[in-house]
């Protein structure tokens, strides 16, 4: 048994046992969703390899459940968890799933796989600070769905940075991937050059512990971030070796830098991205300033400032391995909305939406949520009830 605190357990069930408790509480918990209503099945389902059930209880109550089973040789597939609506929002999940990745470390797979509505940040989140990288999104007959993976080798886990642009390769990743990088053409622990700030255009905004947000023009804080961009970046871009052949798109422009007293900590520069979106184009802190919060708190501040300018909608793109920067993101209630591969590499696409219909849109087409109300209208449809 695996004491999850407040009165909360989890213990090993059998296979029988948790389709019997899908069977009885699935309306309750997944009754929201919308799910596409296949004809009977015509095939036997595939056999099974190995498999961990683990019954979720309130004492001596079923509450909910969670499954997985072998998917191949490496890899056991997080195929089911479920949580009986008043219990949810109380950390069990969090608190659970370290438990199953150790008894799945200890089985010895090397991958750790799962599918969750690509809307559903209450999942994600979890997932990724537990160490999951996003993988891509796919239509199902639940809707759209992301895949996610949490790989047990710590070699593979670089190669995937490595893939993504995040970093270059070395060591043993660099072996197993059979490349070897180049010679490096400049000291990354060289101290960053001296910069004066440029002057505030307007209020700055405290951000505790000793950081200010400072309102700068836009091709200042471009000239400090073109200074400072081999020091605040170890990722592997695309080398176009000629400049590029146009400018910058025009539009309404926002730009800060981070500062820490009167030292240059990091910047953020955004700008329009079309008649509705904002775009965060880049933003960065300089190493000895990470892991304090201080993205996470100028975070609020950015989204209110382009709120406030009227846009219904802003993006950004980011790492898909930059966990760092994505959870923040999605806590903030961003969505993921796809892949892409550009010069940077393989970047996650993120989008928040400040219309709360157009938030419930997003769920709508995810499958998290059925056609109800505003959004229903919206897309021509009546009322979907949950069952």
């Amino acid at each position: 048994m695996i004491d999850l605190g407040g009165g909360y357990s989890a213990r090993p069930i059998s296979t029988g046992a948790y389709r019997e408790a899908c069977a009885r509480l699935e309306d309750q918990i997944f009754g929201g969703n919308w799910l596409y209503a296949f004809p009977a099945a015509t095939k036997a389902p595939a056999p099974l390899g190995e498999t961990f059930s683990w019954g979720l209880y309130h004492g001596e109550t079923l509450i909910g459940w969670s499954h997985a089973q072998q998917r191949d040789e490496r890899t056991v597939y997080m195929a089911d968890t479920g949580l009986l609506p008043e219990h949810q929002g109380r950390g069990l999940y969090t608190r659970l799933l370290p438990h199953l990745l150790d008894t799945f470390r200890e089985a010895g797979y090397l991958l750790v796989q799962s599918h969750h509505r690509a809307t559903n940040n209450r999942v994600i989140v979890p997932k990724l600070r537990a160490g999951f990288f996003i993988q891509g999104l796919n239509l199902y007959e639940g809707g759209l769905n992301v895949a996610l993976t949490l790989p047990l080798d710590e070699a593979y886990r670089e190669a995937l940075h490595v893939r993504s642009g995040f970093r270059q390769a070395s060591g043993e990743t660099a072996r197993r991937l059979g490349v070897q990088p180049a010679p490096a053409q400049s000291l990354p622990d060289a101290p960053a050059p001296e910069l004066t700030p440029p002057p505030a255009c307007g209020p700055e905004v405290d951000l505790g512990g000793g950081y200010t947000l400072r309102p700068v023009p836009y091709a200042d804080a471009w000239a400090v971030a073109q200074a400072l961009e081999t020091q605040a970046y170890d990722t592997v871009s695309f080398d176009w070796q000629a400049p590029a052949p146009h400018a910058h798109p025009t539009g309404e422009r926002f730009a800060w830098l981070v500062l820490f007293g009167q030292q240059v900590a990091g910047w953020q520069i955004s700008r329009q991205w079309d008649n509705r979106t904002a775009y965060m184009v880049n933003t960065a802190l300089l190493p000895g300033h990470r892991g304090h919060g201080v993205y996470s708190r100028l975070l609020p501040v950015v989204l209110d400032t382009l709120q406030a300018a009227g846009y219904p909608l802003v993006r950004s793109h980011h790492h898909a391995t930059n966990n760092a920067v994505l959870v923040p993101k999605l806590r903030a209630g961003f969505r993921l909305q796809g892949l892409e591969v550009g010069h940077h590499g393989v970047m996650a696409v993120l989008q928040r939406s400040f219309d709360p219909a157009y938030e419930r849109y997003m769920d709508v087409r995810s499958g998290l949520a059925r056609p109800q109300g505003e959004v229903a209208a919206r897309l021509g449809l009546q009322d979907q009830p949950s069952r």
